[in-house]
């Protein structure tokens, strides 16, 4: 069964939260820094990170019924399909599955922002998806660390509708991982999910180190979150 996990992120990254809302080094007044401020802290306030992550074996790797490759997975129906896959997926041995999300009361303050106050809702859904990728680079984390106690490696997190990886894999995720029951995660009729501000990624696991493996521990997303550092050992083995 996967692992549920909450995470506890108690700060944004401002630069982030800027890039979101596509700031490229205009001047703004300090009452708008005050207000990107507040929101943010409302964010981290309102929101739940949570998330699920569970590793299963490759069991094969052939050809869809539609001709595109694929990576199975053992005992579940989630397949990893098309040339995307393929690719991040080459001599994995495993592979961690996630999502995450901020939860419904996250999501209920976007609506009502969207309707009472545009230029918090703006700020507000920066904060939300900075804040959803912490909580993504949590889960990778917890995958990192299941990967190193197996003496293998990692690559980095991919997420359906990136490449050609098809939006169709997200029920077929979600169901294996029962993140509607365990952490509310619904999906629509086009296939987006609600909570808007939730992630679902594969990471591979390999016996052999990837190019995407972090050099250092310097500058790694995982790096809060990670809980080999202090076993006195590093990913990298």
């Amino acid at each position: 069964m996967a692992q549920l996990q909450s995470y506890d992120i108690r700060s944004i990254d401002e630069a982030e939260v800027l890039r979101y809302m596509g700031y490229s080094g205009q001047k703004y007044s300090p009452e708008l820094e005050g207000r990107i401020r507040q929101t943010m802290q409302e964010c981290l306030d309102v929101s739940q990170p949570r998330g699920l992550v569970q590793v299963f074996e490759v069991a094969g790797r052939g050809t869809s019924a539609d001709g595109r490759p694929e990576v199975r997975l053992e005992g579940t129906a989630l397949t990893l399909v098309g040339d995307s896959m393929r690719e991040h997926m080459d001599g994995a041995v495993a592979v961690g599955v996630l999502a995450v999300t901020l939860g419904m009361a996250n999501e209920r303050m976007l609506k009502r922002l969207s309707l009472t106050d545009h230029i918090r809702q703006v700020i507000f859904d920066a904060a939300s998806t900075t804040l959803v990728e912490r909580a993504a680079d949590a889960a990778e984390a917890s995958i990192v660390r299941q990967a190193a106690d197996r003496g293998l490696f990692t690559n980095f997190r991919f997420s359906p509708g990136y490449g050609d990886m098809p939006m169709q894999t997200q029920p077929v995720l979600l169901q294996t991982l029962d993140a509607q029951r365990r952490l509310g995660i619904t999906l629509t009729p086009t296939l987006l999910m609600t909570p808007t501000k939730s992630v679902t990624a594969v990471v591979g696991m390999f016996h052999e180190r990837q190019p995407s493996t972090h050099g250092s521990c310097k500058g790694c997303p995982c790096f809060d979150f990670c809980t080999i550092r202090p076993t006195g050992r590093t990913c990298r083995g």
